[in-house]
């Protein structure tokens, strides 16, 4: 998988030349094909771009989709914003919170789920709303969040 990210991230590079410019470009592209950013390839962006390891992590931890930690099959955002609150996400996340036994923040011990909750999916006029692997979830019920992960297990 190493050898794979490496040339996205070369191929970034030729494409686009290696300055600041290429970093988020080339950050998406490993964790598009890790799930997640390695301390390997920091490194090798280290290298490749001449930018330090901290401005590296500080764009990471700057980009919520972005992380350095390795994530289940299936990450579950759910909106905690005002409307989505206010709408019902505390009961959304009571559900699954018992359906998952994981808090948000953590992936199931089976690597299939990961769960976290964002500060704003931009989907007021569907709250509450979740979004899984780039599936937009909406006007949800907890029979509705229940039925949706009872579907995603058996892939």
């Amino acid at each position: 998988m190493e050898s794979i990210w490496k040339e996205k991230v070369d191929g970034v590079i030729t494409q686009s030349g290696s300055s600041r410019l290429s970093l988020l470009p080339c950050l998406e592209a490993v964790q598009e094909e890790c799930g997640y950013i390695p301390h390997e390839a920091v490194n090798y962006l280290r290298e490749c771009l001449s930018i330090p390891s901290i401005d590296i992590y500080g764009m990471i931890t700057f980009y919520s989709l972005l992380s350095t930690n390795q994530k289940g099959k299936y990450v579950i955002r759910l909106c905690n914003s005002l409307p989505c609150y206010l709408n019902g996400t505390e009961n959304i996340l009571d559900t699954l919170v018992d359906n998952l036994g994981i808090e948000p923040g953590q992936t199931t011990l089976d690597q299939r789920f990961t769960l976290e909750l964002v500060p704003c999916l931009g989907l007021c006029d569907q709250s509450p709303a979740m979004v899984i692997n780039g599936v937009v979830y909406g006007k949800l019920t907890a029979q509705l969040v229940t039925e949706v992960l009872d579907e995603l297990r058996t892939y």
